[in-house]
């Protein structure tokens, strides 16, 4: 089966297309890198040509007031070119609880990426993973003064990017879902505490303060973010992968 993995380079991406490659499938990663701009539309048509699905991992460079012009514009983009070249399915990743979070902006856009996905010709996937555990360090770095990492007690329930490839490669061979498939990381952990687990693991001089108005996840209400109802645990703890 032939299929276009937009954003196929990145951190989801590029094991998204090994893992379809292994599979026998012919998994084609398109990105800026290799001439392809979902903003522009440049390379998209020659991108999506003749492919049976259509994976859509691209994401917006920033979190801010210009993440909804992206998805939308990226969206009908590809939804248009898609249908266009016959593809039969569209997958896209998007994030548990986003519609729950109406505060953050990036997470309004991720739910206007999913609305215009449900309303366009394709049939499609939604594949919605908890936060990566492969971007605590950034988390970290966003409330970093000093010694000090300034994190509230926001629940998280973290999981690898290996298990949300695995599971959004497993999506994309199968029949769609014309729906949301919720998959998360076995532990839930008050983000404060998995900031002081990363640097007991990592020591780098830093140590954590909780503080419920520090940062991004601040504008979380309660545990809008942890799964509710059907969900899929994957397999990886936090303390494993840290090791």
């Amino acid at each position: 089966m032939k299929i276009a993995v937009l954003g196929g380079t990145g951190l989801i991406g590029s094991r998204v297309v090994r893992k379809l490659s292994e599979a026998g499938h012919e998994a084609v990663p398109h990105s800026m890198s290799t001439g392809v701009d979902v903003i522009t539309g440049q390379g998209v048509e020659e991108a999506v040509a003749g492919a049976a699905v259509v994976v859509n991992l691209t994401n917006s460079p920033t979190f801010d007031d210009a993440s909804p012009e992206f998805f939308r514009t990226s969206m009908d983009n590809l939804l248009a070119a898609g249908h266009r070249g016959g593809a039969g399915h569209m997958v896209i990743l998007s994030i548990v609880g986003a519609d729950r979070v109406p505060d953050l902006i990036y997470y309004r856009a991720k739910v206007l990426q999913e609305d215009l996905l449900k309303s366009g010709p394709i049939p499609y996937s939604i594949v919605r993973a908890t936060q990566f555990m492969e971007f605590m360090d950034a988390v970290l770095s966003w409330t970093t003064e000093g010694d000090i990492v300034r994190l509230p007690t926001t629940p998280l329930q973290l999981i690898a990017a290996q298990d949300v490839s695995n599971t959004v490669a497993e999506v994309a061979v199968g029949a769609p879902l014309n729906g949301a498939l919720d998959v998360a990381g076995p532990d839930i952990f008050p983000l404060d505490e998995l900031g002081r687990i990363t640097l007991n693991a990592r020591p780098d001089g830093r140590r954590v303060v909780t503080d419920d108005t520090a940062g991004m996840f601040a504008e979380v209400p309660g545990d809008a973010l942890i799964p509710k109802g059907d969900v899929r645990i994957a397999p990886t703890h936090y303390s494993d992968w840290l090791s």
